[in-house]
């Protein structure tokens, strides 16, 4: 039954079942983690499957109960931008940025079944494609300011069009939130539980309708920031970072002040990016979103957090980061607007 084949490490598995197209990310113990390889093969299969009048849709899917995929590669990434290898790092940023585009301008449904962990990466793979089923463990999460990068993989389109400012609280504060606040606020499309998978996919490679295979399920109560809906609306919808703390603190509830205290730990260089990323994203369109992520990104590979903030989370797991600069003050609006500069030769995501 399979057409697609596997890659030659099984860390992605491509196979059409009846008329379904399906994609298994199989990194388990790395969470399912992105490489440049498993960007192509996602990429092959689709563009394959694109031109296939016998697949009708296609599903995507992470092995393992602990996540669908908690990112990229960023171990790797970091070893290649450390060692002065930017143009391996930036081509691995570019093909998924790609494939990102792709999935948002699929011409077949795209039905991500999400359980576990959906961070970074594993962002850019579901959240653009036409359907998204979260379970009951999913955990989702935009964590990038914590590692002194921005909320990329078409973030910046998609997060500034959440209602009442849950985008730009996702973007800075990098929180997780669950099945309920993913489904409330838009980020999944459908709600089921992951014990209802196994008869989602059946139904997705019988051929039937999209809605009637993914089928109706009871849905999960809005999550804990749904409640904070109002507080995060007048909060993060300032003009600055600064602002932003200043709200949360004259505000001064449990929830504000922990939302406070996460943001004061994250590179200030990556939170003042990340709220002007959402200001402009809103009137960007797909490509445009993308085209900017990408130039954020060859700036970034080429300054000081990032590099620091996986050292810090990732690597020696000391948890105090040397930030350069340490404060939101010392931030220069120059040196933020000069990675929104265009290109020469940039991709057109198109």
């Amino acid at each position: 039954m399979s057409d697609a084949g596997v890659t030659a490490d099984d860390a992605v598995l491509c196979e059409r079942r009846g008329a379904a197209g399906f994609i298994t990310l199989n990194r388990p113990k790395a969470l399912n983690a992105l490489t440049l390889e498993m960007v192509r093969a996602m990429r092959r299969a689709l563009d394959a499957w694109a031109a296939d009048p016998a697949v009708t849709r296609v599903v995507v899917q992470g092995a393992g109960e602990r996540a669908f995929c908690a990112g990229g590669d960023i171990r790797r990434i970091h070893e290649e931008g450390r060692a002065g290898h930017y143009v391996q790092a930036e081509t691995f940023f570019r093909e998924e940025y790609e494939l990102n585009a792709l999935i948002q301008r699929y011409p077949k449904p795209y039905v991500a079944l999400i359980d576990g962990i959906v961070m970074g990466g594993g962002v850019g793979v579901s959240l653009h494609g036409s359907h998204r089923v979260a379970a009951e463990r999913t955990a989702f999460a935009m964590p990038e300011t914590g590692i002194g990068f921005f909320p990329d993989v078409g973030a910046t389109y998609a997060l500034p069009r959440l209602p009442d400012c849950a985008g730009t609280y996702l973007a800075l504060t990098g929180e997780r939130i669950g099945q309920g606040d993913v489904l409330a606020f838009g980020l999944a499309t459908h709600a089921a539980p992951a014990a209802r998978f196994a008869a989602i996919r059946d139904a997705l490679g019988e051929g039937g309708p999209i809605e009637a295979a993914i089928g109706a399920h009871a849905m999960p109560a809005p999550g804990p920031l749904h409640a904070e809906r109002a507080l995060i609306a007048f909060c993060f919808s300032a003009d600055s970072v600064a602002e932003v703390l200043a709200r949360l603190d004259s505000v001064g509830s449990a929830f504000a002040q922990t939302s406070a205290a996460t943001i004061r730990t994250r590179s200030p260089t990556s939170l003042t990016l990340a709220l002007a990323q959402m200001r402009r994203g809103a009137g960007l369109s797909f490509p445009e979103a993308m085209r900017l992520e990408y130039r954020i990104l060859c700036r970034i590979l080429r300054g000081h957090d990032f590099y620091e903030g996986v050292r810090s989370v990732l690597i020696d797991r000391d948890g105090r980061p040397d930030w350069q600069p340490a404060t939101l003050e010392a931030v220069r609006p120059d040196d933020v607007e000069a990675h929104f500069a265009p290109m020469a030769g940039e991709p057109s995501f198109t």
